[in-house]
Order: C-alpha cells, then structure tokens, then sequence
C-alpha cells in the first residue's frame, strides 16, 4: 500500500478513522478479483463495504479529507480490473442498498429500491407482481446502481424508459437527487455529475397480467443463454455496438471469434464477450480487445468503444 495513502492529518491514519464507523466493514490491499464476474483483479489499496447512507457520507467525507480517491464497485461485472489493482478506495454498496419499496397506483406502481440491489432479483419480484417495463434487465448481470449509471438496455429498452427519480451522494459525501427531467440519457451513459455515488432509484413499472409478465421474461432468458457464453467468467459486453451495427458481428467478421491469448478468449458463441478459462490477466483481455479494436478499425472503418469500464493502473 501507498504510504501517502496512508498518511493522515495529525497521525491518524485513514484506516484508523474509517474502522469505528458503524455500518463500515474495510480492508487493506484486498485483492479485487474474488468480487468481480471476470474472476480478475489486483488489489485495492481500500475496500470499504457501506451498509447505510450515514456510512457511506461519512466514509466519502473521510476520502475526500485525506485526498484519496475512490471507485465503485457493484456485482463486478462490466468492468475489467487491472492486474496492478487499484491506487485508492473501492467502494461496494450493501445492506440497506439492496432493498426495495413497492407502491402500487390505478394503473401503475412505483419501486424504490437500493442501488446495490441486483437487477435479477428486482426483475423476477416485478414479474411476480404483474408489474412490467423491467423485462429487459432479466440476465443483466449487475446492481441497479450500475444499470442505472451506464443506462443499461436490451431487446429494444433501456433503465431511461422507466425511472423517475435517482438519488445519490457526492463525493463531499452530501445528498443530492435528480427528479427524471432534470436528467440527460444517451447509449449506455447516465451523464450523472462525476463522482456521484448512486444510492437510490425510482422507477415506473405498468401493471399487467402477471403470466404475461412472467413469460415476457422466460422468453428473454431463452433467448440469452441461446446467445451469450455460459460457463466461464465474463464481463459481459466488452463493447458498445456501434450506430447501425452489432460489435460482435464486426468482431467475429475480422475472424477473431475464438481467439485466445493466455487463459482469455474472445467468446466463440458471442465475439462481444471474452471470456476467462481459469487464469486470464487483466493484460491478456486488454490485449484482446486492443486487437479487435485495430482489426474492426483497419477491415471496417469502424471505431468500437469500449462499454467495460477500466479500473485500476494501466
């Protein structure tokens, strides 16, 4: 660890300060790979789990006055971890992040739920409540705080349609809320203000049949596990799909379906994913999509954005 992260304002070091916060669990150089969906990741100089609003204000506060920067970290997935880990705090969201409130109007309800909750559970619950608009989060396999930061969508919908009202905390470690027309949605962007912890979401669902509900999403899953690999750690979409076109059609027609680099492979059911078979580094799937990225560009002429985000020293 950093010894000028561990440097603090009168001898107290910053572990010292965040372990007696009720509602704090932290760890030192915890290696980050247990907690995310590629099974990759070197560890974090910080790894703070908040399980209440005041622990996390106080936690950021407590960042900020000892100039340590931060991250978060919800299931891990969509992301790609350095091997090198990450120089600072990671933050994951628990306990009263993960709940959820219904209220249920003539013909419609509402959902509060908690930006650590998964958005399997809260698809699944919605289903059983006759409650839809939510189906196409079915096998996205994040938090509702991350779906929400990056606009998650599928099957022709996105986190934008539904929500209408998003509630978080700076990096001051203040509350702030954002009512749904004073947001900007794009593809895969939020465009919350930078540093924004979000902490709750508020959607809209319509009420419908429960049945038809339920099967909506049974057949969204069919159709997922007809697509997508199963059986290997994976991030999910590594890129975004360009205007007009699919990222992994564009992969796969550079003839780099299958491609492997050490234990990381670009999947050979969905050239979007890549794929860890046991013990993938960070720098094999970095290398990976820097290949793609060339190929696609040179063959096509098109540019692919990344959709992981990449954290940690590169």
């Amino acid at each position: 660890m950093s010894l000028a992260l561990m440097a603090a304002d009168g001898g107290t070091t910053l572990l010292d300060a965040l372990r007696p916060i009720p509602g704090l669990k932290v760890k030192a150089d915890e290696p980050l790979a247990r907690y995310t969906t590629m099974k990759i990741g070197g560890p974090a100089d910080y790894f703070i789990d908040a399980d209440t609003k005041p622990a996390l204000a106080q936690a950021l506060k407590l960042l900020r006055a000892h100039n340590v920067p931060f991250c978060l970290l919800g299931k891990g997935s969509n992301v790609l971890v350095s091997d090198r880990g990450v120089r600072g705090a990671v933050i994951r969201l628990g306990d009263e992040f993960k709940r959820a409130g219904w209220r249920e109007e003539k013909n419609h309800a509402l959902v509060e739920v908690g930006a650590a909750c998964a958005m399997t559970q809260l698809v699944r619950e919605a289903a059983r409540r006759g409650l839809a608009g939510l189906e196409f989060a079915e096998g996205i396999p994040g938090t509702v705080g991350g779906a929400l930061y990056m606009n998650a969508g599928a099957y022709g919908s996105e986190m934008e349609k539904i929500v209408v009202r998003v509630e978080g905390t700076t990096p001051a470690g203040e509350a702030v809320a954002f009512d749904r027309d004073e947001m900007t949605f794009s593809y895969r962007d939020s465009h919350l203000p930078p540093g924004t912890v979000v902490t709750t979401v508020t959607m809209r669902l319509e009420k419908k049949d429960p049945v038809e509900v339920s099967t909506k999403v049974r057949e969204l899953v069919s159709r997922r596990k007809s697509s997508q690999p199963a059986g290997f750690p994976n991030s999910g979409s590594m890129f975004r799909n360009p205007p007009g076109d699919f990222a992994g059609r564009l992969i796969e027609a550079a003839g780099l379906k299958g491609k492997r680099i050490g234990d990381a492979q670009i999947a050979e059911r969905h050239a979007n994913f890549i794929v860890n078979h046991g013990a993938a580094r960070a720098a094999d799937v970095k290398q990976l999509m820097d290949t793609a990225r060339a190929e696609v560009k040179a063959r096509f002429g098109v540019e692919l954005v990344p959709e992981v985000r990449f954290l940690g020293e590169w």
